[in-house]
């Protein structure tokens, strides 16, 4: 048996719905845990180097030390997270970060940790955690059906903030008793449940007709897919500058502690805890925000309060006050990032979604990696306080960018590739052959050509997005009815993998753009090869009948 999701009449309205599902439900359970751990290491990683340095420059290193990884190495993570099983990826992934937190615990334990050392080993902790987040966040909708997937998003969240709000304090208790080394030891163990309820999950695998692409080439695939993805663009351009100007809060928290409040370990997991409860709170109003606003008012919303807030922390000297101007900036920093990655989740089709994840992942880490660094420098030169103060300001005015990129409205998840008809085919290809060269003639009546011509430029993006390069489009002097579609693959393989990414938005495009061709004659359709015969078998060493010139039914399909 598997665990792959059965259909059910269910509603999907409450945030809870995705538990129903026994393999997200043990995963999500496990990741709490593992959560859990996380937080508690880093109570104990930021406070090791207070004690060792009093230099605030490398305090918020800490985390961009843990969070850079992420902005290096997303993207060929989120490739192998396409390419490969994804419960292996993120079992492997896991691995690495267990072993790292075990060296930084047996160092601690002996005494040999340096700052240097904590900040490389953070940096491995995250490296692992960066090669896993594509491969268990694009899983979870083969542990859900689609219409839970926004609430499984949410629900992620939730399970990071619940951590949020207990493991700091329960860090700063930890690190009191027995020292950073406790911490460490912990985050190990809490590793373990998340790995064995990986290995237990048996996904329904899907085996792909094509052969696997390159690492590189589907590398570059992603690439081409999120630069010809408006909506995926803009959500990477508005999460990178929140990550960015917001991050103050998180990469300050210990030296709120100590200079503001004038506290301890104990004092600076209480204000991650309050961060952490507040976030809980707006994950569990997320669902009703999403009802009643689009997503450009929320995020509006949002950062005006998130800005309020840590005005907020920056003036006051009281744990009291300073916990529940926490309480509102977790609360309005979940609802900004759940809306964030609900819209890629959304926007991707499956081929691409961890690739699209992870660009998105690199692009608000390092948004807070550069803002962590940046603050740590202007908290040397000029003090918390006018460090919170200027970050404020800057995310009351992050708003305007809605006049530039307004956040894309996006209501359902972008369809699963629908598989075409195959091309005929009497050259002996290789999947090497190429370069392909694709050209698609129009007929268009005069008065339709703006409109044809409006329409070819969502088709540019279409073909772009899966594959295509090179796209043209062309009218023809003589014969102003005539239009040529001509784009480009590198190589036949390449062509039927564009092919076989089109969703049914995308053939209904494709259709939209056919529709407007006139005449007896239907839509002609040429494939060539830029290099005829130095890409080419020769005949006699092909076997079988593609020997002939004849390929056998379904040996270049998809």
């Amino acid at each position: 048996m598997t665990d792959a999701p059965k259909p059910q009449t269910l509603s999907f309205d409450g945030v809870t719905a995705p538990l129903r599902y026994a393999a997200y439900r043990n995963i999500w359970l496990t990741s709490l845990v593992s959560n859990l751990g996380i937080l508690i290491r880093g109570v104990g990683a930021a406070w090791a180097m207070t004690e060792m340095t009093s230099s605030a420059d490398k305090v918020a290193l800490v985390q961009t030390a843990t969070t850079l990884p992420v902005m290096l190495f997303s993207l060929f993570a989120g490739a192998i997270a396409d390419m490969y099983d994804r419960r292996l990826v993120a079992m492997f992934a896991l691995s690495i970060a267990l072993w790292a937190v075990t060296a930084m615990t047996a160092l601690q334990w002996l005494g040999l940790i340096t700052t240097n050392l904590l900040l490389i080993l953070c940096f491995l902790i995250g490296s692992g955690m960066a090669f896993m987040s594509p491969a268990w966040q694009s899983s979870v909708s083969e542990q859900v059906p689609a219409a839970a997937l926004p609430a499984a998003v949410t629900l992620n969240g939730i399970s990071f903030n619940i951590a949020r709000s207990f493991g700091p304090a329960i860090g700063g208790i930890v690190v009191a008793t027995a020292g950073a080394v406790g911490a460490f030891a912990i985050n190990a163990l809490f590793y373990l449940p998340l790995m064995t309820a990986l290995f237990l999950w048996k996904p329904v695998a899907k085996p792909s007709r094509l052969p696997r692409e390159q690492l590189m080439r589907a590398v570059v695939s992603g690439v081409r897919y999120i630069a010809n993805s408006p909506p995926i663009k803009i959500v990477m351009t508005r999460a990178m500058v929140t990550g960015a100007v917001g991050s103050s809060i998180l990469a300050l928290m210990p030296l709120i502690a100590r200079d503001l409040l004038h506290g301890g370990a104990q004092t600076y997991g209480i204000m991650l805890g309050a961060f952490g409860f507040g976030a809980i709170i707006g994950a569990l109003y997320i669902g009703e925000v999403r009802k009643r606003m689009s997503g450009e008012a929320a995020l509006r919303a949002c950062m005006l309060s998130m800005g309020c807030t840590i005005v907020a922390v920056a003036l006051s000297r009281q744990p009291v006050l300073t916990a529940i101007a926490l309480i509102l900036a977790g609360a309005t920093w979940l609802m900004a990032f759940t809306l964030f990655d609900i819209g890629v989740q959304l926007s991707a089709p499956r081929w691409v979604a961890g690739r699209s994840l992870a660009a998105y992942e690199a692009a608000y880490s390092g948004g807070i990696a550069i803002g962590s660094w940046s603050w740590g420098h202007l908290t040397d030169a000029a003090g918390v306080e006018i460090a919170l103060l200027v970050s404020a300001a800057l995310i009351l005015l992050s708003p305007l960018l809605g006049l530039w990129v307004p956040m894309p409205r996006i209501s359902t998840r972008a369809e699963d590739p629908e598989a075409a008809v195959d091309p005929e085919v009497r050259l002996p290809l290789t999947d090497r052959s190429g370069p392909l060269v694709v050209e698609i003639e129009y007929r268009v009546a005069h008065e339709n050509a703006r409109a044809f011509h409006n329409v070819m430029q969502d088709v540019q993006l279409s073909r772009q997005r899966n594959g295509a390069y090179g796209w043209s489009i062309a009218r023809d002097i003589a014969n102003p009815d005539l239009w040529t579609e001509r784009y480009h693959c590198p190589t036949w393989l390449d062509y039927l993998h564009q092919r076989n990414r089109w969703t049914r938005s995308d053939h209904a495009l494709d259709q939209l753009a056919v529709g407007f061709h006139i005449g007896p004659e239907p839509v002609r359709i040429r494939r060539m090869l830029e290099r005829p015969f130095g890409s080419v078998r020769r005949t006699e060493d092909l076997p079988g009948p593609i020997a002939n010139g004849v390929p056998p039914s379904g040996y270049f399909g998809r």
